[in-house]
C-alpha cells in the first residue's frame, strides 16, 4: 500500500496525531499546532483575497454598464476593493512564507518496523557477517599503520588546510582509488548507471532532498555564488529530475554517483579527531533509486541496495553487522534506515561505514518530481539511497583487519586487479 508523503498538508490535517508521534519519536523541535494554525491563516487569507479579486473583476464589468446614479457608488467600492487587495496580498505572502517554513520541518512517518528510541543504543541488530579476527600479536590502529607504511600525510595538510585535513599518498591514494573502482564495478555489473554529478548545488537542491533547513550548519557555503558543497551525491542525483514528470516505463531509475563530498562536522567538535574516521572531505560512491510509489516495490529496492553494500564488504573481507536504526537516528525524511557497521580492531568496536535509507515520496514532493502512472494519473515516485562505499573511512577496517605482524597489509583478492599487481602493502 502506498504511504502518503509528509509534504501533503491534507494528510497532515487528517492524521495529526500520527504526525505528532513522528515528530516526537524523531526528536524534532516542531509544534504541529503552530503549523496547523499557519495553514488555517493561509487558507483564510487565500479565500479572502480570491473573494476580493472576484469582486474587482465583477465591478470592472458592472461600472461601464451602470447608470449615472449607480456608477459613483460602484467606483467607490472598486477603490475600496483595490485597497483591500493591496492589503491582503502581503498578508497572504507572509502567511505562505510561515506555512512553507514550517512545512519544510515536517518529518516523514517511520515504517512500523522502525524501533522507537532516541540514540544509537536503541538500534536493533539484524545480523552479523564474518568473525572478527583473533590476532596473535598486538594489532595497530589505522593511524599507526598508515603512518608507518607512508600512506598518509598529516602535519603538512593540517598546517595549510586546518583540523581534520589529510593527504593520502603513494599506495594510500592508490588503495582509495582501488576501493572506489571496485565499488563502481560491482554496481555497474548489478545494473546501476554511473554518474559523476556536480558537487556545487543551489539551495533548492539541498532543501529538496531534505538536507535543509535542519542540516544547514553541516554544509559548506559558497556565498558569492549562492551555492553549497554537497555532503553526498544523493543531492544532485535526486535533483537532476526536479520539476520533471517521469513516465512510468522509465522507472526504476538506478544511479551510482561518485563524487568528492564535504561536511563541516559542526556538531562533532572534539569528537573522533584521531585519524580518518570523521573528516571534512571524503569521496563516496552513492546509490540512488527512483521507483514506483508502492511500499512493496520500495522495500524490494531497499534490500537490493543494502545487498549491494554488503557484497562490497564481503569482497573486501571485512566483518560487519547490520542494524535497523531507531526513530531518533533516522533523519527528517527517512521512513526506514539500516546502518552497516564494519569491525574496526583499532576501536575494538563495530562502527558505521554505510547506511541504507527509504524516503517514500518525501524528496520527490519537495523537489517537484512527479511520474505519470500507466493509467495516466500523476503521482510522486519514491526515492531510496545507500552508501556503496565512502573513503577514507572504509580504509580503517580494510587496513586494520588485514594487517600482519610485521606491519604490512595483505590485500583482499578482489582489490588486486586495481593495485598494479601489488598483493601486499609494505613500507616503500
Amino acid at each position: 500500500m502506498r504511504q502518503p508523503g509528509m509534504l501533503d498538508i491534507q494528510f497532515i490535517r487528517q492524521n495529526a496525531d500520527e504526525v505528532r508521534g513522528a515528530i516526537k519519536n524523531k526528536g524534532l523541535d516542531l509544534s504541529l499546532d503552530l503549523l496547523l494554525d499557519a495553514d488555517k491563516q493561509r487558507r483564510e487569507a487565500t479565500r479572502e483575497l480570491e473573494e476580493r479579486r472576484a469582486r474587482k473583476n465583477e465591478l470592472s464589468s458592472l461600472i461601464p454598464k451602470a447608470s449615472k446614479d449607480e456608477r459613483p457608488g460602484l467606483v467607490d467600492e472598486a477603490k475600496q476593493v483595490r485597497g483591500d487587495i493591496e492589503r491582503l496580498e502581503p498578508k497572504l505572502a507572509e502567511a505562505q512564507r510561515q506555512f512553507q517554513e514550517l512545512m519544510l520541518r515536517v518529518p516523514s512517518i517511520p515504517r512500523p518496523e522502525v524501533p522507537v528510541g532516541r540514540g544509537e543504543e536503541s538500534n536493533v541488530e539484524v545480523r552479523r557477517v564474518g568473525t572478527p579476527r583473533a590476532f596473535d600479536f598486538q594489532p595497530k590502529d589505522h593511524v599507526e599503520l598508515m603512518t608507518g607504511l607512508g600512506l598518509v600525510e598529516w602535519d603538512g595538510p593540517r598546517r595549510f588546510a586546518g583540523g581534520r585535513a589529510y593527504a593520502l599518498v603513494g599506495d594510500g591514494a592508490l588503495l582509495e582509488l582501488a576501493v572506489l573502482r571496485l565499488a563502481v564495478d560491482v554496481l555497474i555489473a548489478r545494473g546501476m548507471r554511473l554518474v559523476a554529478p556536480p558537487v556545487m548545488v543551489k539551495e533548492r537542491a539541498m532543501t529538496g532532498t531534505g538536507f535543509f533547513p535542519l542540516g544547514r550548519e553541516e554544509a559548506y557555503a559558497i556565498t558569492a555564488d549562492g551555492l553549497f558543497l554537497i555532503g553526498t551525491s544523493e543531492v544532485p542525483l535526486v535533483s537532476m529530475y526536479c520539476d520533471e514528470t517521469l513516465e512510468a516505463e522509465r522507472l526504476p531509475i538506478r544511479s551510482a554517483g561518485i563524487s568528492p563530498c564535504f561536511r563541516r562536522e559542526a556538531g562533532a567538535h572534539g569528537k573522533d579527531t584521531r585519524g580518518l574516521y570523521r573528516v571534512h572531505q571524503f569521496t563516496k560512491v552513492e546509490q540512488v533509486v527512483f521507483c514506483a510509489p508502492d511500499e512493496a516495490v520500495a522495500e524490494k529496492h531497499h534490500y537490493e541496495l543494502l545487498g549491494n553494500a554488503e557484497a562490497i564488504l564481503a569482497l573486501l573481507e571485512i566483518p560487519y553487522r547490520v542494524a535497523i536504526a531507531c526513530t531518533g537516528e533516522i533523519g527528517l525524511g527517512q521512513t526506514r534506515k539500516h546502518e552497516v557497521e564494519s569491525w574496526m580492531p583499532g576501536r575494538s568496536a563495530y562502527s558505521e561505514t554505510h547506511s541504507c535509507s527509504s524516503f517514500g515520496d518525501f524528496q520527490s514532493r519537495r523537489s517537484n518530481i512527479r511520474m505519470r502512472t500507466s493509467s495516466g494519473e500523476l503521482a510522486y515516485p519514491f526515492t531510496l539511497n545507500n552508501t556503496a562505499v565512502a573513503s577514507p573511512r572504509i580504509l580503517i577496517p580494510l587496513l586494520e583487519n588485514h594487517q600482519q605482524a610485521d606491519g604490512t597489509v595483505v590485500l583482499p583478492k578482489a582489490l588486486l586487479p586495481y593495485m598494479n599487481g601489488k598483493v601486499r602493502i609494505a613500507r616503500a
